[in-house]
């Protein structure tokens, strides 16, 4: 597949959803006993980003303030696939959504336009080129700070409208 998209015969896509939270993640935390934290662990809605990366060196995605489902999911590809202009082999998780009985009339006609999905071994992240970039971004990109709606939104905004430029991954 990467021989085909390195001809330019295919596009090669790895694809993965992500959300991010007003509160910043971390894996573990502490604060001494009378002392305030670095910044408050704030609730409330989650952007959920779907993304692909792709072999062009391209990086498309779509930010939604509510639950991915099947079909979000399926629009997402075939936005996906006017983007790309070409046959589109996706690289992707086994999550349920993105087999769902609801879509499969929606996948059936994408494949008959030049989709084709690989379907990762179950439990393998690291198969999946994106899965390294979302975690580069939650826990080394985005800046530590508390924030509300908007300002989540602008930051993974710049963050994702700067990838190959002002944020690059080699692997």
């Amino acid at each position: 597949m990467r021989a085909q998209a390195e001809r330019g015969e295919i596009t090669l896509a790895y694809v993965d959803e992500t959300g991010f939270a007003l509160a910043q993640p971390n894996r573990s935390a502490w604060t001494p006993v009378g002392k305030c934290h670095k910044i408050d662990a704030n609730r409330g809605k989650r952007l959920n980003v779907i993304g692909a990366m792709l072999s062009t060196g391209d990086l498309f995605s779509v930010g939604i303030w509510q639950t991915t489902n099947s079909l979000l999911f399926t629009g997402f590809l075939g936005m996906l696939m006017n983007y790309v202009g070409k046959p589109l082999t996706v690289i992707l998780d086994n999550a349920s959504f993105h087999k769902g009985k609801a879509v499969q009339p929606l996948l059936k006609v994408l494949t008959q336009k030049g989709l084709k999905l690989y379907f990762l071994p179950p439990y393998s992240p690291e198969l999946n080129r994106i899965e390294k970039f979302w975690h580069k971004v939650k826990y080394e990109l985005m800046e530590f700070k508390t924030r509300n709606v908007k300002t989540l939104e602008e930051d993974v905004c710049k963050i994702l409208d700067g990838f190959g430029t002002h944020y690059v991954m080699t692997f």
